[in-house]
């Protein structure tokens, strides 16, 4: 049977900078991948002043094209909090896709809107029955933590290492087009870019830590049983 992944983010770039390679990966194994972001108005951000519904355009064709299928909440950027009805509307995605596995944002981070997600998401990803109302809902059986880089994540330690090499190439020109939509600049595989930069020496770092060429690092909710 298909196995479905639910990667879940604040923004647009979360889950294509954090675990590209893992979900990249996913297709390769002819898994089903859902990406959900729960920030989707971005009329408030100045980088795309007159441009909000082209990034989400843009963000959903970029994932399509690699597979992957990738939705958008309705809220903004500080417009939203921990409450019973951002709980229910993560929720009712989990219900409709039944992820076997699911990853969110690690809970402390210098951003806010990455800490309010989080802890969404743990909510909904836990208890989605209770908080629908219904009688059963399909839970994840494996839920994962992943961090958003040095600039934001705070007290990230992993236990878990993916090996992305395979992958590295097209992960990396995932993102690179991405930031370069945002700079409303035609993309440039050769021209260094910040988030770019920030993403290679992160898998980099991970991958020296598990004998790796480049990976990618997770922290499992609970223990779970491996085979050695």
């Amino acid at each position: 049977m298909q196995r479905t992944l639910l990667a879940i983010g604040a923004h647009y770039d979360d889950c294509p900078f954090g675990i590209p390679g893992v979900l990249l990966q996913a297709i390769q194994r002819h898994q089903r991948v859902v990406i959900l972001n729960l920030i989707g108005d971005y009329t408030n951000w100045p980088p795309v002043k007159g441009r909000a519904q082209q990034l989400l355009d843009f963000s959903i064709e970029v994932a399509k094209e690699r597979g992957i299928e990738m939705r958008f909440l309705k809220h903004a950027s500080m417009g939203f909090e921990p409450n019973l009805a951002t709980k229910r509307a993560v929720a009712e995605v989990v219900a409709e896709v039944q992820p076997d596995t699911a990853f969110l944002l690690w809970p402390r981070d210098r951003h806010p809107d990455h800490e309010a997600a989080s802890a969404i998401c743990h909510a909904a990803l836990h208890q989605p029955a209770r908080l629908l109302g219904t009688a059963d809902v399909k839970t994840p059986s494996r839920v994962y933590w992943y961090d958003n880089g040095p600039g934001h994540t705070i007290g990230f330690e992993p236990d878990t290492y993916i090996d992305i090499t395979p992958e590295w190439p097209a992960a990396l020109e995932w993102l690179g087009r991405l930031m370069a939509f945002v700079k409303n600049e035609p993309y440039d595989q050769a021209k260094v870019e910040a988030a770019l930069d920030t993403k290679t020496v992160l898998a980099r770092y991970r991958g020296l830590a598990c004998g790796a060429r480049y990976a990618e690092a997770l922290k499992a909710m609970k223990a779970y049983p491996r085979e050695v």
